[in-house]
């Protein structure tokens, strides 16, 4: 009988030719692919765009899993540490190998499988990591890694016969161009983001993710804020989303919730800022300036503070506006 795997399934290059390779011995696949917020492409090269794109081109069917509430609680306390910035690599892989095997026994699954390649991340991709990872996952034996598992102990499809082990790989390092080379062989073209990556591994973007938690604020919402904006503490309670072009200024009004201050140039081109939190007419003051400052202009600004619809909190923000002057802040 035809055996079936699970693969997990970025759409980036590594996955793409680890599917390959498997399917080349028979196997049936189905992919699975998990989306967050922190994905480093962003648009259409981001992991659910690319891997739907790569799937019809592999022939594979695939699932898609989006982690969102749950994610963030071990971006906030994850058990094994952070990386570099505030990356938490071990803990999102054991969160997502543990929901694979799930859809493993859910479909029949014989195994799993990853584009993971031997020390080719610091944090996760080495011996001691992998096998942490397949422990907390209760998956000892059943993660196959056909691009480095010659490198690596047999697993259980390896031991049955299932995966042929002398055809596998014995790729390790930060290098793709082996990958590469068996892109070119299996005549797979235009495959997204070679190098891929996470939100959560750049400096400036985790010093504001740390803002957030420092605040008790980091929310889903607050995240799609921050990924498409200047970001602004003005005070322990009050923060700014500025921004940087149409297209953000577009998203940021959408992604406004009840209560929150929409403030934006009356008449000139220029960024539409978002300002969540509790906030004083000193504070609605300095968010106008600073949308002020980024506004193209040779003349004046006349920034206009809006309330996003709320009935109890209209008055006092009025009361506010009023107070810090807004209609006559000149920049």
């Amino acid at each position: 009988m035809k055996k079936k795997a699970v693969a997990l399934f970025s759409g980036g290059l590594d996955s793409i030719v680890a599917i390959k390779v498997v399917l080349e011995q028979g196997i049936d696949v189905v992919a699975l692919t998990f989306k967050t917020q922190f994905c480093r492409c962003g648009g259409k090269g981001c992991a659910g765009h690319a891997a739907s794109k790569m799937s019809d081109q592999l022939g594979v069917k695939t699932k898609y899993v989006y982690l969102a509430e749950e994610y963030l609680d071990i971006i906030i306390k994850p058990k094994h540490g952070h990386g570099k910035n505030i990356n938490p690599c071990l803990d999102c892989r054991i969160m997502m190998h543990k929901k694979a095997k799930e859809y493993m026994d859910e479909i029949g699954a014989s195994f799993i499988f990853t584009g993971e390649v031997l020390g080719q991340r610091p944090m996760s991709q080495h011996k001691r990591a992998l096998s942490l990872i397949d422990r907390k996952s209760n998956l000892e034996g059943v993660i196959l890694r056909p691009l480095s598992a010659r490198l690596l102990a047999p697993t259980i499809a390896e031991k049955e016969g299932w995966i042929n082990r002398d055809v596998l790989l014995n790729i390790s390092g930060r290098s793709r161009k082996e990958q590469m080379a068996l892109a070119d062989k299996y005549d797979i073209h235009d495959y997204p983001c070679p190098a891929g990556g996470c939100l959560l591994t750049d400096p400036a973007f985790s010093k504001r993710i740390k803002d957030l938690i420092h605040h008790n604020e980091l929310t889903v919402n607050n995240i799609e804020l921050l990924k498409r904006s200047r970001y602004f503490r003005i005070s322990p309670s009050f923060k700014l989303f500025v921004g940087r072009n149409e297209q953000e200024n577009e998203k940021l009004q959408k992604l406004a919730k009840k209560g929150d201050l929409l403030l934006q140039p009356k008449t000139l081109p220029g960024p539409t800022a978002i300002g969540v939190g509790e906030f004083d007419s000193s504070q609605i003051d300095l968010a106008a300036k600073i949308v002020a400052r980024y506004t193209d202009k040779d003349n004046p600004v006349d920034i206009e503070v809006n309330i996003i619809s709320n009935h109890s909190r209209s008055s006092l923000v009025a009361d506010a506006i009023s107070e810090a002057g807004i209609e006559k802040i000149l920049i």
